[in-house]
């Protein structure tokens, strides 16, 4: 969490600015001088994160998300481009002067001080009156639901109620903005997954912009209103959750967020949004697309779209066949592994019913299917 001090922070009126995004970046660039060679870690993003949006920048280490967020809070500063909050250019503005706090994965606690004194620091830094630290702790405390641990030390608390420490520090002064780099990192699967939960309610509760920094899926895909996947210090697409989920735009978003098949062919013809596409070796299915007949494209379905049967099946569903050659037990569901003609693969996802007579084995023959609107084409 960024430090406070008696210099006052450039503090933002958001009512006043209605429509001013909470956080621009314009065309930010960072370039590293690394081992003798330039290393270029942010490659001239734009992003416009609005304010009260819980707003995530989701990738693989390395691909510039962490460096992203530094230079928000003004720990890193930009090779070029520029920061703004809510309109105001801060891109030299010193961090402990921008109206914006940091959470880390490491929690920061002071191990010597009670769980009060560590959520009164920075407000102690500017001198506040006591009962003003009094009422401000016990609002922040109350909002993560740690009311009565005030006088405990921190090694006495859970990992979990150590974080929600770090989050009262980082929320106790209000800011317009707040900053998670990876909070949940260091929780056990349930622990984490019940604290995903409990951030999307504490920023609802508050209405703070929140700027998330993970390379869980799952965690962007739960929490956030809207998703910056990154790649290479670039933004390989931004839009919903649902967006780059449903309808990935590179096959980088598409093989990243979450699991998708992809399948390589070539548009045969079409008939307005919809294409006939040949997977050579293997058969034509019909999918989304917008390239024009002879183009390569590679098409993208989710395994939980995608019906397997031991007869083919009628109608318009798209349909290939193939064998199957891996059956993975997930107690809820049941993943397949399909080998089409062309030697591709393709996984489902199928719901473990109470039917156990629909299951396949390795080595049957199936088809695979989906309907033509759960399939869309990226450029090949």
């Amino acid at each position: 969490m960024a430090t406070a001090t008696e210099e006052p922070r450039t503090r933002h009126d958001a009512g006043a600015r209605a429509g001013t995004p909470a956080i621009s970046l314009e065309q930010i660039s960072k370039a590293y001088r690394s081992g003798g060679e330039d290393v270029q870690a942010v490659r001239g993003i734009d992003l416009r994160i609005e304010q009260g949006e819980f707003f995530s920048l989701l990738g693989p280490s390395g691909c510039g998300k962490t460096t992203t967020m530094r230079m928000v809070a003004g720990f890193e500063s930009p090779t070029s481009g520029t920061v703004r909050l809510h309109g105001d250019d801060v891109t030299g503005v010193a961090p402990h002067r921008r109206d914006v706090n940091m959470v880390f994965q490491s929690y920061a606690l002071f191990p010597h001080m009670t769980v009060f004194d560590n959520v009164a620091f920075g407000l102690r830094r500017k001198r506040e009156a006591s009962g003003e630290i009094r009422r401000k702790v016990a609002e922040a405390l109350e909002l993560v639901e740690l009311n009565g641990r005030e006088r405990t030390k921190p090694g006495r608390l859970s990992g979990g109620q150590q974080q929600r420490v770090a989050l009262a520090r980082a929320l106790v002064n209000r800011p317009s903005a707040l900053l998670l780099d990876e909070p949940l990192g260091a929780l056990d699967l349930k622990l984490r997954q019940a604290m995903q939960m409990e951030l999307k309610r504490i920023q609802r509760d508050v209405g703070i912009t929140f700027v998330y920094v993970t390379h869980d899926q799952g965690e962007a895909l739960t929490m956030s209103d809207r998703i910056a996947v990154m790649n290479g210090g670039r933004v390989e697409q931004l839009g919903t959750p649902a967006e780059v989920y449903e309808r990935p735009a590179t096959r980088f978003t598409a093989g990243f967020i979450g699991t998708s098949n992809l399948l390589s062919g070539t548009v045969a013809g079409r008939s307005g949004e919809v294409a006939t596409v040949r997977i050579e070796g293997a058969g034509e299915v019909r999918a989304s697309c917008d390239a024009p007949a002879g183009a390569r494209v590679d098409l993208t379905v989710r395994p939980e779209k995608i019906a397997m049967e031991a007869e083919e099946p009628a109608g318009d569903r798209a349909r290939l066949a193939g064998t199957v050659t891996e059956v993975v037990y997930l107690g809820s569901a049941t993943h397949y592994t399909v080998r089409l003609g062309d030697g591709s693969e393709v996984v489902v996802f199928r719901q473990n019913a109470s039917d156990a007579a629909s299951a396949a084995e390795r080595g049957e023959t199936v088809w695979v299917s989906w309907r033509p609107e759960h399939a869309y084409a990226l450029p090949g």
